[in-house]
């Protein structure tokens, strides 16, 4: 059987960080359809660990109207800058702390059903304290939470931590670490 493949790609609308497209497949028995796919650059996640508990931020979610408890992310916007640095400049920029060590942890695509988001997270440690560094309007309101390993497995698991790469991270990272 002949295996699926792309045909085409057309640009609908290209946002400011996002392009929109309509992608048209081939499948295995030669039918074509199409599909709406979300193109990102990229992203990356940390979970910020110290002395047993981790940072975790709470910021307003434009989609959802809502805010959220999330670790801290930010998407690739720097052409070719590895994945360790714009974590770190996530990092200091949104908690205020600098990662003397990050491990990769674990990569997700974030929704591949409509979005090719592609996601690198990162265990940050020997962190020391730098000036924040808020930038947006939703990180100008954001709220730095410090919580323990322990509480933050809770609130993954009794439902207040929704947000999928911040789950990920903190139960890979709480396996990591042997909690």
């Amino acid at each position: 059987m002949k295996p699926f493949s792309v045909v085409n790609d057309e640009l609908i609308h290209q946002g400011a960080v996002v392009g929109f497209y309509r992608r048209q497949i081939s499948g295995p028995d030669g039918e074509m359809y199409d599909r709406d796919v979300v193109k990102h650059p990229g992203a990356v996640a940390i979970v910020p660990f110290e002395d047993g508990d981790i940072y975790l931020v709470k910021q307003y979610r434009a989609p959802l109207d809502a805010d959220l408890i999330e670790i801290p992310a930010g998407k690739l916007d720097v052409d070719g800058e590895p994945f360790e640095i714009t974590a770190n400049r996530e990092l200091e920029e949104e908690v205020g702390r600098s990662a003397g060590k990050l491990e990769p942890l674990v990569d997700l695509y974030h929704s591949a059903g409509f979005c090719d988001e592609l996601g690198h997270i990162f265990l940050a440690t020997d962190l020391v304290e730098v000036p924040q560094r808020l930038e947006g309007p939703e990180e100008a309101h954001l709220e730095v939470l410090k919580v323990s390993m322990a509480d933050a497995v809770a609130m993954v698991m009794d439902g207040r931590i929704t947000d999928g790469k911040s789950m990920v991270g903190i139960l890979a990272a709480a396996r990591y670490l042997g909690y």
